[in-house]
Order: C-alpha cells, then sequence, then structure tokens
C-alpha cells in the first residue's frame, strides 16, 4: 500500500447538467462526436493525474469523472484515499469488546447485526447437537449435515469468547493453542495416557501424541515410511478419517504432504476446533449415507488410526467410498482395531473371534474392490487401490462379486448431498496393464504448476492446457497485486488459514505455496464448471460447497477469506447478508478478507460490511480504473463476548 495515489475513479459520480454547448456537441455527425468525446475524456484523466499525481493503488472516491458513470452509493470512509486512511490488516485485539455497530462517517444508518448469544460462540448451524436429536442413529446419519431453514438463521454476529487471543504463529500453533479460544479440558482427561493433549495454565499443549501412536506422530509416520516412499513427491495429498485433534495431519505437513483432517462433531468435544486453532486443514464431516464432499480420484493416501468406522459392515459402503476418492494406485492406511488384535484384544475389551470375524471382513472388501495388501507390520497394515481395473473388469466378468462396477452413467464427481453408492466407481479406461487410469500425475512440486490430467484429456470442458497456462499467470499478477494493497499478506505467518470461497482452477493458492500457510479451495456446486478434480492433481485440496448453506467448521476457523465473484454467482440464490453473515462466523477476530466483483455488486457488500462492524475499502481492478470489476479489502474488528461474573 505504499505510494501516492493515481486519479480516483467514481463508479457512482453522476454527469454534470447538460450546458448549451453540449446541445450543439449532440447536433455534430457522428464521427467529429466520437473524437471531440474522446479527447475530452483524456483532458478529464490527464487533469486527474496532474491533481493527484503518482500511480499505484486507487481507492474509489466520490470526486466527479463525467467519462463513465455507474449508479450507486459509498460511505465516505470508504472514498478516502489511501494518504489520508490505511487499513490496518495487522492483529492487536485490542478494540472494544461490546461489538457495538457505529453509522457511516456520512450520517447514513446502516443496517446493525447485533452479537449473538455467547451460548453461540461455537455455533455450527449444520451440524448443531440439539438439531442432530432429530435424526436417525442409525449409520450416524443424526452425525450428518442437518442445516437450519432459512427462517432460522440468525441474523446476529457470533462473539468470540472472552480472553480471546490471536493464535500463535505456525510452527508454533502445531503444538500450542490459547485455551481462552478453545475453553475444553475434556479431551485432556479422557486423552492423557494417549498424550493427545495436555493444559498448561492459560494455554493447551499438543504433544503429537494419539490412540495408537502415543509415542508420537512423527515416530509413527517414520513406521508409516518405512512400508511406503513418503519422501519422493508421489504421495502429496491425504485424507483422515476420524482425525482426533489432527495430530497426524500436522506432522505431514513438514514433510510436504497435504492432509484433509476430518471428524464429526461428538463426543471429543471440539477435536476439528483444535486442529484448526492449531493451523491444520480441517472439516467437520462423517462417512455415514453421503458421498464425501471431495471428487474422485482426489487422495494419494487415505488413513485411519482407530476411527471406529465399521470398514467390512452395510456391504463395505465405507470402503467403497474410499475408493471413490483414492487416486488410482493410492494407499489406504489403518492401524487400530482390528489390526494385531492378537496383541490388543484384552484391552480393548472384545472376543478375540469378535476381532477375527472384523479382519476378514475387512480383508474379503479390499479383495472385491481389487486391492493389494501390500504390508501389515506391527500396528498398521496398508493396502493399495489398482492404477486402472482392465484386471478387475475381467475378474468380475468371471466371478460376479459384490460389489460391481458402477455403471457409465455414474457421475463419480457428483458429492453435494449424494448417496453412497454400493459399487465401485469405475476409473477411466486405459490401453494397457500399466497405463494409470486418468494420467499420472507428476511429483511435487512439479505437479502444482504441470497441466493437470484432467484438462489435458479434454475430460472438462470448456478447459484447455492454453486455459489453464493463462490462469496461471492471471493469478500471479493477481496476488502480487493483493501484496500491494494488503503488505500483510506477504509477511510470513501473518495468516496460516486461508479460504477460497470459489476457487476455479486454485490459481490463488497456487501462488500462495510457497508460504507457510494452506488454502482451503471451495468449489461452489452452483458453479457451471466441476472443477475440483483438478485443484486436487495440482497437489492442493478444497471441498465442495453451497453458500446458500453454512460450511462444516467452527466459528473463527479461518485468517483470511477470498471471494472471487462469489456474490454475483449466488445474486437471486439467497439472501447476500446471510453468506456475510457466515464469512463473519468463520473468520477470526482482526481476520482479513477480499473480495472482488462488479462494482455495483460490492456497493451492496460495502453496506452490509459496514452493519458488520468490518473495516473495508473499495479499491480499483489490478488492471485500472476502467475496469467494472472492482475489490474490496475489509478487516473483521476484534471484539469478544464480555466477561462472565467468574471471568471478571
Amino acid at each position: 500500500m505504499a505510494g501516492p495515489s493515481p486519479p480516483y475513479f467514481t463508479p457512482i459520480s453522476k454527469s454534470p447538467p447538460p450546458h448549451a454547448s453540449l446541445v450543439s456537441f449532440l447536433k455534430m455527425p457522428r464521427l467529429y462526436s466520437l473524437a471531440i468525446g474522446a479527447v475530452l475524456c483524456s483532458l478529464c484523466y490527464l487533469i486527474g493525474v496532474w491533481h493527484h499525481g503518482g500511480a499505484g493503488v486507487t481507492v474509489v472516491s466520490n470526486a466527479a469523472v463525467p467519462c463513465l458513470q455507474f449508479h450507486g452509493n459509498l460511505s465516505s470512509s470508504t472514498s478516502r484515499t489511501r494518504n489520508e486512511r490505511n487499513l490496518d490488516f495487522s492483529s492487536h485485539h485490542s478494540a472494544a469488546e461490546d461489538g457495538s455497530i457505529s453509522l457511516s462517517s456520512a450520517g447514513t444508518a446502516v443496517k446493525s447485526y447485533p452479537p449473538c448469544d455467547i451460548k453461540y460462540s461455537e455455533y455450527t448451524p449444520c451440524e448443531d447437537p440439539n438439531r442432530s436429536l432429530k435424526f436417525p442413529r442409525d449409520r450416524l446419519i443424526y452425525r450428518e449435515r442437518h442445516c437450519p431453514s432459512k427462517s432460522e438463521n440468525l441474523k446476529c454476529r457470533i462473539p468470540a469468547p472472552y480472553g480471546y487471543r490471536t493464535p500463535f504463529r505456525w510452527p508454533a500453533s502445531r503444538d500450542l493453542v490459547w485455551f481462552p479460544n478453545v475453553p475444553h479440558k475434556d479431551l485432556t482427561v479422557e486423552k492423557a495416557v494417549q498424550n493427545w493433549v495436555r493444559f498448561e495454565g492459560d494455554r493447551l499443549r499438543f504433544p503429537g501424541g494419539g490412540t495408537m501412536f502415543p509415542n508420537g506422530a512423527d515416530s509413527y509416520i517414520d513406521d508409516i515410511g518405512k512400508l511406503i516412499n513418503l519422501k519422493d513427491g508421489s504421495i502429496r495429498t491425504a485424507i483422515d478419517t476420524g482425525c482426533g485433534v489432527a495430530s497426524w495431519g500436522a506432522y505431514l505437513l513438514p514433510r510436504n504432504i497435504l492432509t484433509m483432517s476430518f471428524a464429526p462433531r461428538d463426543t471429543h468435544e471440539a477435536q476439528v476446533q483444535f486442529a484448526l486453532e492449531r493451523g491444520v486443514p480441517a472439516l467437520i464431516g462423517v462417512i455415514a449415507s453421503k458421498r464425501l464432499p471431495y471428487p474422485s480420484r482426489a487422495f494419494d493416501m487415505a488413513h485411519c488410526s482407530r476411527c471406529l468406522i465399521p470398514w467390512g459392515e452395510y456391504g463395505g459402503v465405507y470402503l467403497i467410498e474410499v475408493d471413490r476418492i483414492l487416486r488410482p494406485g493410492g494407499y489406504w492406511i489403518l492401524s487400530g482395531p482390528p489390526i494385531r488384535w492378537r496383541k490388543y484384544w484384552k484391552g480393548w475389551e472384545r472376543t478375540r473371534e469378535d476381532l477375527n470375524a472384523e479382519q476378514m471382513q475387512i480383508e474379503n472388501v479390499t479383495k472385491s474392490l481389487c486391492w493389494k495388501k501390500l504390508a501389515e507390520k506391527d500396528d498398521i497394515a496398508i493396502w493399495q487401490k489398482p492404477v486402472n481395473h482392465l484386471q478387475c473388469n475381467k475378474r468380475k466378468r468371471v466371478i460376479k462379486t459384490h460389489p460391481p462396477i458402477c455403471s457409465a452413467n455414474q457421475d463419480p464427481d457428483k458429492a453435494w448431498y449424494t448417496n453412497l453408492d454400493p459399487c465401485i466407481t469405475a476409473l477411466p479406461k486405459v490401453a494397457s496393464e500399466e497405463e494409470v487410469a486418468g494420467g499420472e500425475l507428476e511429483k511435487w512440486p512439479t505437479r502444482l504448476t504441470a497441466v493437470p490430467p484432467r484438462i489435458t484429456k479434454g475430460t472438462v470442458n470448456g478447459l484447455t492446457s492454453d486455459t489453464f497456462n493463462e490462469d496461471m499467470k492471471l493469478w500471479a499478477r493477481r496476488v502480487s497485486y493483493y501484496k500491494t494493497v494488503n503488505n500483510q499478506l506477504g509477511q510470513t505467518g501473518r495468516y496460516r488459514n486461508i479460504l477460497d470461497m470459489n476457487a476455479f482452477l486454485g490459481g490463488f493458492a497456487a501462488n500462495l505455496a510457497e508460504d507457510p500457510l494452506w488454502v482451503m479451495n471451495v468449489i461452489p456446486v452452483e458453479a457451471k464448471i466441476n472443477t475440483l478434480g483438478i485443484i486436487y492433481e495440482r497437489g492442493l485440496i478444497g471441498t465442495y460447497h453451497s453458500w446458500c448453506e453454512a460450511m462444516s467448521t467452527y466459528p473463527r476457523s479461518y485468517d483470511l477469506i477470498h471471494a472471487d465473484t462469489v456474490f454475483t454467482l449466488y445474486e437471486d440464490r439467497c439472501e447476500m447478508d446471510d453468506v456475510m453473515l457466515e464469512m463473519d462466523r468463520i473468520l477470526r477476530p482482526e481476520g482479513s478478507l477480499i473480495i472482488r466483483d462488479d462494482v455495483d455488486v460490492l456497493v451492496k457488500v460495502k453496506k452490509i460490511a459496514d452493519g458488520l462492524n468490518w473495516d473495508s475499502q473499495i479499491i480499483d481492478h489490478e488492471d485500472g480504473p476502467l475496469k467494472r470489476e472492482k475489490l474490496l479489502f475489509a478487516v473483521k474488528m476484534y471484539w469478544t463476548a464480555p466477561a462472565t461474573a467468574d471471568q471478571q
């Protein structure tokens, strides 16, 4: 944000009243009219440059520029230049704690969104424990997404708990969390022997332990690394089912393996919230009756460490779902019951017969999926999915075993409230037994910038190698521009958890890949093209979501939210303030936002942002003031719930 401002551009100014000379001007021949109009516009621009001077970022103002006319109103706080007022992107957590809303400086009242009651401090609208009790407990269906109706949406701002502090910076955050941020001690007692988490005064410490790795996740991952190669870049994306506090994913990050950790909101209070507070990617989720919100062939490795999922039951449908999201040649790792039951059966308080039967169920399902068992050593068992289905198809034709291969009509990437299928997702056809179905991926980090196989093979309509390469250049320029406006974006450690609400090809995330942060790339289910599979092929992670509903995450999950034309996409689909209230819910105090959209849309966004007590400015497009698309940069102000009597 350094440097003087270039000429102001005003999308809201009205042309001056017509003058007598203008009447004669309009009577001129068309060619002369166009020429003189161009000269007048140029003069206006040059006068503005002379008057304001310099080059750099432009803040939209109320200065009159009669060449272009748009309609709307911005508060005067928006119209001030950068020299008059800079947005403060730093974290201070020193604002007033009453959450009060002020009027705009122009004196025009904005709609007030008051603070919610403190009981909503950890509100997860679509995984609300009270609402979940209305749904069947069979197969944990009550733990799935069950969102409130539109009339039940809260029109208030979720408060942070009293004493909330800016999280520790990565990598310290992997091991330390401020206790007031997630004030839960249950796991410190329940999982004390397993070294999940310890309470130490005003903070919680995460030693890296787990139910099946009490000696630490690092040592456990080393044991896995003796069985499969974790070092050569062939394994980049992983998924941890029933992740606990996500220590497995946390300790894979230094090895350049990016893990999507998920667990339900259940009796293990706040386990996903702990993961996010530690700076580890995580979502609330459960395998029950619906597909997981990820595309087919997404993950290089899937993991379950005593995740208590009944893998062999219900016709093996849960392993069938793991098969769908595993890439060809990907690995499934299982530790905990029933693996090594001969040693642990007494401690697990189960009979040998029961555990043996469970393991045989799993072995039979994996064989029916055409997986190969690579190893079972000590507490760890590993299977590998085939690189194609040539042999599997032959076997299924000869021996009609369950489950069958799904029909060609099945969309393997449809995964938003989609029922689990009791059939094996068909892999793309190949010409030989050695060929990798869908195309072989480059190793990380080459994978990030290589044209993804889904594009080279033409399986995503409308996308070509040229499209991909142009998108890479586009986002390199955009992210560079963002860093000139928000200098904190270029500073190591200021932002850790980032959300891209409409990620397309993952270009925003790709241009931040060298920074110590991660990006949750969301592909809206309403988007015209489903590109989430491409994002995973680049070695990035993400999820499907509809922004007409709440996200499967806790309040205060993200440090920065990026929204590219989200409000244009959802126009006439859902209420703008509901979407922005959800953004406010999942953004941390003093978190930042970058919203790009048409200027008329951003004027409306700005008005709601004022009501949410965000400090915001509308900035010109990176290509200059004559672009209709603008950017709104904002900071969520720090405030918390008031102190209770015992906290005082």
